[in-house]
């Protein structure tokens, strides 16, 4: 009998966490600490109603709610939980109402410390935390039984029916923990997917529609950039000084324009061998007039040759792109240093800057189009720099903290010859 009712027992609190999946595709109601809390709650209370009773104590899965929300919903929902578990063991009455607080308290304290310390791991090592945990309150209970049997005369030596009931329920509590982990994790990966999902439509369709509109403009802005050099060379006086303006302005615009056309797709007109040590290093070089009229230090450290099969130009362009930003986010008399090194066919290049630094919120929309920190920013030197390093099947990562500096981090896959000897390059 005590299997069948933890069975059911491992239904309702699996339920939550199908509710909860099939809201958090329609409404942020989904994520709500207070919501998961509730539904949590709920499990654990009924779980709690229909217990099994037996030697004077309720057999039941109340507490694998309450390691669940402590972990996946955080502390304010493992709380709600609790007023939920107490409430049904008043409701409950017995013998044992003092053993039963006792035991909330004691099963609750532990989630409740390392919850924060849940989300550094991994979804796999989450997944066997949690089943690990789901341990804590099966010992819990388990010292509650042992405590309740000796002030009450109850044999331990020799009572199988009891240890049979012990080992049910802990293998059970197990199983249980583990399901509703690992539907956790499939609930937030299939979120995680869906977002992304979502993001690359919405990247595919602006990159179209920018694609389309900047080759229509670009043709007649050429037009109009020709008629007015040739005006300039005859014009003289204050005019001629405006048409300097107005060239300028439209050498903006095209750099706007030709921006849009990389972010929609980057093309890669001449492609061969380059190496990356290079590139870094006419980068960096060039860009140190710019940092400099700024105030900032440019350094550049890059110990080995690297090698990639890619459009120099587009290459240059996306590190010309990401060093520019860490300047103009870089203070007087800050720093940016850039490095790379070359570790198991991978290209690590850092860029490290020791400038305003961004919150989280700002980390999480970096790259996004028409996202940017800057007063006059379009967002689009960004787009460009990621979508070149992904077309070149790399990646990028970013690391900051507010009034600390942003460090840059881009793996590609590079390839190191043996006859190369380590170089140095140091540019201030």
């Amino acid at each position: 009998m005590i299997i069948e009712k933890l069975l059911l027992h491992v239904l309702i609190i699996l339920a939550p966490i199908l509710i909860q999946t099939s809201l958090l595709e329609q409404h942020r109601l989904g994520k709500s600490p207070v919501f998961i809390g509730i539904l949590h709650g709920i499990a654990a209370f009924t779980c709690m109603i229909f217990a099994y009773e037996s030697f004077g104590l309720f057999w039941d899965f109340r507490y694998i709610p309450l390691v669940l929300s402590m972990l996946y919903g955080g502390r304010k929902s493992g709380l709600i939980v609790i007023v939920f578990i107490l409430a049904a063991r008043i409701l409950n009455g017995g013998d044992a109402l003092l053993f039963g607080f006792v035991s909330v308290f004691l099963a609750g304290i532990l989630p409740f410390l390392i919850s924060n310390k849940f989300w550094t791991y991994p979804p796999k090592k989450r997944i066997s935390f949690a089943v690990l945990l789901g341990f804590w309150p099966a010992f819990v209970m388990l010292g509650i039984l042992i405590t309740f049997a000796l002030m009450r005369g109850v044999p331990m030596t020799g009572n199988t029916e009891m240890l049979t009931y012990v080992l049910i329920f802990g293998g059970i509590q197990v199983l249980g923990v583990g399901l509703a982990a690992r539907l956790n994790e499939w609930m937030i990966e299939k979120s995680m997917m869906r977002e992304e999902i979502i993001k690359s439509e919405k990247l595919n369709t602006i990159g179209e529609l920018a694609a389309s509109i900047a080759h229509e403009v670009r043709n007649p802005l050429t037009v109009v950039k020709g008629f007015l050099q040739l005006m300039k060379k005859q014009v003289k006086g204050d005019h001629h000084e405006y048409l300097t303006i107005v060239l300028g302005e439209l050498g903006r615009a095209e750099e706007i324009i030709n921006d849009y056309l990389n972010f929609a797709k980057p093309e890669f007109e001449k492609v061969e061998k380059v190496n990356v040590r290079e590139v870094l290093a006419d980068v960096t070089m060039l860009m140190n007039a710019y940092a400099l009229k700024d105030g900032v230090f440019l350094e550049g450290s890059f110990k080995e040759n690297g090698y990639i099969h890619t459009d120099r130009n587009k290459l240059k362009q996306a590190f010309v792109n990401v060093i520019k930003n860490a300047i103009e986010a870089t203070p007087a008399q800050g720093r940016v240093n850039v490095s790379m090194e070359v570790k198991r066919g991978r290209g690590i290049i850092t860029i490290q800057d020791t400038g305003i630094g961004m919150t989280k919120d700002e980390l999480s929309r970096i790259g996004t189009l028409f996202y940017t920190t800057k007063a006059r920013g379009t967002g689009l030197g960004t787009s460009v720099f990621k979508r070149i390093i992904e077309a070149l099947d790399g990646d990028v990562h970013y690391d900051s903290k507010v009034n600390e500096g942003t460090c840059v981090t881009i793996h590609l896959p590079i390839q190191k010859e043996t006859s190369d000897e380590g170089l140095q390059e140091n540019v201030m």
